[in-house]
């Protein structure tokens, strides 16, 4: 047990007085040794997104928290029984000095709000707000979270929904985005694999210890991040994933990231928790459109009647959670040749009967004088758009024509297939 945050006694200075509560450490600010110690021992005494606990500890700071809840101290104003027996009956086991040293030999690191390394953007979740988070991974957290999106979706996908995923992974990271998701199986494992297949940057977000590698099946693939990016959790060391903390994870991706891209999700779905905490945060949030006739659609489509945003692609989320000048190329189907004619010999084209005819009957058809019409023969007949026999004329068919790619400012050369 270390003194300052266990059992009774506990949360001491050195001359055996009781320390002060701080307040929250302001942004960029130093964090006290003493103050560390007891976010670690709130991370095991406590559960994920409470918020009345992150209140507790607005009002009182870490250390007398961890005493009131603990039993050294008085307890929180409005702390239950129940709450307080479950606080000290973890107590028995509290030893934060621990949890950081086995943090330590696993190469991670817990990072207090208000440290540099802090991303401050989850600051937005006021009392819910992580408690610290533990870090296994090279990577400036901070630094990484700034430019990252959530790619979260289905556990039981498609392939489709396996493909697009890592499709979207690799396509962000290759524009320099961090891909963060949970690490599950199916949509949030292909979205890792790709970042990492592109050479890129990805961080898992788990609902256990960093040290716990679940989904077992994936027990290489966290290994792979942790190496090559950050896997954060709010857990401590050894911590075990429920049902509740996964939901509750959940809210850090949101907060974490700029934006939340959402690939297959049925009805209730842990990914649409994501995405509606992530709009509510001020946050983008994306759709990708999949089969009406699938169930794992209808998720994902009631999101987008909601107001969430299509995309389909990595540079359109790009362009959408991105800076200035970060746009998606135009897209357009392929130029079709008679889409450069003039208006008028457009007209006339139109103008032609499927079978042929002369001069006047088409000139009659266009509401142009035989002159006009006939000028404008000749110069579909150059570019390969009628044939002529005497003073009838036929199309040709539309196959047979193509559009040559031109410079920009020169006129495009329009030819017959085959020329």
């Amino acid at each position: 047990m270390v003194a300052g945050c266990g059992a009774p006694g506990g949360c001491e200075g050195p001359g055996g007085g009781a320390v002060p509560g701080a307040r929250q450490p302001a942004a960029g600010g130093p964090v006290s040794g003493e103050e560390r110690l007891a976010r670690v021992a709130l991370t095991r005494l406590t559960e994920p997104g409470d918020e009345r606990v992150g209140r507790w500890l607005r009002e009182l700071g870490a250390v007398r928290l961890v005493r009131g809840l603990t039993g050294a101290g008085p307890p929180p104003k409005g702390a239950r029984a129940e709450r307080l027996a479950g606080c000290r009956a973890r107590a028995a086991s509290l030893d934060p000095e621990r949890d950081l040293a086995t943090a330590a030999r696993l190469g991670a690191r817990f990072v207090c709000p208000g440290e540099p390394e802090w991303p401050s953007q989850l600051d937005d979740l006021g009392d819910a707000r992580p408690l610290g988070l533990w870090a296994r991974g090279p990577a400036d957290l901070r630094l990484w979270a700034l430019r990252s999106v959530a790619v979260v979706g289905a556990r039981a996908c498609t392939d489709y929904g396996s493909h697009v995923a890592a499709i979207l992974g690799a396509g962000l990271a290759e524009r320099g985005w961090v891909v963060v998701s949970g690490a599950a199986f199916g949509v949030d494992g292909a979205a890792h694999r790709g970042a990492l297949a592109a050479g890129g940057a990805t961080m898992a977000v788990l609902a256990c210890g960093v040290d716990v590698p679940y989904p077992r099946g994936h027990a290489r693939l966290i290994e792979r991040i942790a190496e090559q990016g950050v896997v954060l959790a709010e857990l401590p060391p050894g911590g075990h994933p429920t049902r509740s903390r996964f939901v509750l994870r959940n809210r850090v991706i949101a907060a974490l990231t700029r934006g939340t891209v959402v690939v297959e999700a049925e009805y209730r779905s842990g990914s649409l928790v994501t995405a509606r905490r992530a709009r509510a945060l001020g946050r983008h949030t994306m759709g990708i459109p999949g089969p009406v006739t699938s169930g794992l659609s209808a998720g994902v489509h009631e999101l987008l009647r909601e107001g969430a945003c299509l995309v389909t692609d990595a540079d359109e989320i790009a362009e959408l959670v991105g800076g200035m000048g970060e746009l998606a190329p135009e897209r357009r189907g392929p130029a079709v040749p008679r889409d450069l004619l003039a208006p008028e010999a457009a007209a006339v084209l139109e103008a032609v009967p499927g079978p042929g005819g002369d001069t006047a009957r088409i000139a009659l058809n266009a509401g142009l004088s035989r002159d006009r019409t006939l000028g404008r023969l000749y110069e579909l007949h150059g570019l390969g758009f009628v044939a002529r026999r005497g003073d009838h004329w036929r199309p040709l068919a539309p196959a047979s024509t193509s559009v040559t790619p031109k410079p920009l400012g020169r006129r495009p050369t329009v030819r017959r297939g085959g020329a």
